[in-house]
């Protein structure tokens, strides 16, 4: 006799977001940052028709991200993973799903920026293929100031040829 045992990160899930998940969204976002994004921002995202999604285990939102489609170009706004659920694979599975989303929806591009400090973000974005295009000077706000951040890209019409 066998049985085939699978981890806790095996069992999620991707849907969109809905703005019941709104409390429980920003619940992560504040635990996470120091600059949460407010509920006014979440809610003009769902309102204005970009990509949000959630990632769900057990049905409870452990990730989420939004993005935006125009011209030919996705612009990925955030993706966040509740702190006790880092470093398990959730920032890549989303990152992912989004990719995948921007390539279904005739993107050929993917852009975004990342704080400088944000060392685990940045490895996953060049692992994932992500291009380093230039600085955005004083672009985040931080603790002393503000943070610059690094603009990224992926070209997405070699993942076009993958799907």
């Amino acid at each position: 006799m066998s049985a085939i045992l699978q981890s806790p990160e095996s069992d999620y899930s991707f849907r969109k977001m809905q703005e019941t998940d709104l409390d429980e969204v920003l619940a992560i976002e504040e635990s996470v940052y120091n600059f949460p994004w407010t509920q006014g921002i979440f809610h003009d995202c769902l309102n204005v028709g970009y990509f949000c999604r959630v990632l769900t285990q057990q049905g409870k939102i452990v990730a989420y991200s939004i993005m935006s489609i125009a011209a030919g170009e996705s612009h990925l706004l955030t993706i966040v993973v509740a702190k006790d659920k880092q470093g398990h694979g959730y920032g890549k599975k989303m990152l992912d799903e989004m990719i995948h989303l921007a390539v279904k929806n005739d993107a050929q591009a993917m852009y975004l920026e990342v704080r400088i400090s944000n060392k685990a973000a940045i490895q996953l974005y060049h692992q994932r293929g992500f291009n380093e295009l230039g600085v955005r000077n004083n672009y985040y706000p931080a603790e002393k100031g503000r943070e610059d951040a690094l603009i990224l890209a992926l070209d997405l019409t070699l993942e076009m040829s993958f799907n």
